[in-house]
């Protein structure tokens, strides 16, 4: 009778890690193209590559407001930002600059439709936050810069007064 193995958590991150960087110095990042075949919500999409490998995609470098889950609810202008990164990317041919792998496995990237950056397109529309924990050079300058003009100009969530960042919602709404 064979025996079965399962491969510890650790062993997945390595070949994670590996995945992305690929070469020596790591210095250059692992570009992946595809079609998104699901839009999750304002930061996670769904994409599929030419060999048919379906990768869990979060945009770099923003968060967008949450949208409803079971028993938790939503944000103000959580459907709102998953309407606006569908419209921007679904059934759409994309790159990503993979930039990191997150704690759910997911591949963490800047997300590129015709050398159009959709990350920063989500901010600048004012769907999404500047999630300034995560965002580093040559971005943050970038994204932190169109969030500015967006809340200025009192577009998407930034028509509320005082709109609530998704890392605070998230914290109180844990279980």
């Amino acid at each position: 009778m064979p025996v079965r193995t399962r491969f510890p958590a650790v062993f997945l991150s390595a070949f994670l890690a590996l995945l992305v960087c690929s070469t020596p110095s790591c210095a250059t990042p692992r570009t992946v193209e595809g079609e998104v075949t699901r839009v999750a919500d304002g930061d996670t999409l769904t994409l599929v590559t030419r060999e048919g490998t379906k990768l869990k995609v979060r945009l770099y470098g923003i968060d967008a407001p949450e949208i409803r889950h079971k028993e938790v609810p939503g944000q103000p202008y959580g459907r709102e930002a998953k309407d606006a990164l569908t419209e921007l990317a679904l059934g759409r041919r994309v790159t990503v600059e993979i930039v990191d792998i997150d704690t759910h496995k997911r591949m963490v990237g800047i997300v590129r439709r015709s050398g159009e950056d959709i990350n920063l397109a989500m901010v600048r529309s004012g769907v999404a936050w500047a999630y300034r924990r995560y965002l580093s050079a040559p971005y943050a300058s970038e994204y932190i810069a169109a969030e500015k003009e967006a809340r200025s100009r009192g577009l998407g969530l930034w028509k509320q007064a005082n709109p609530d960042p998704p890392w605070n919602f998230k914290r109180r709404n844990r279980h």
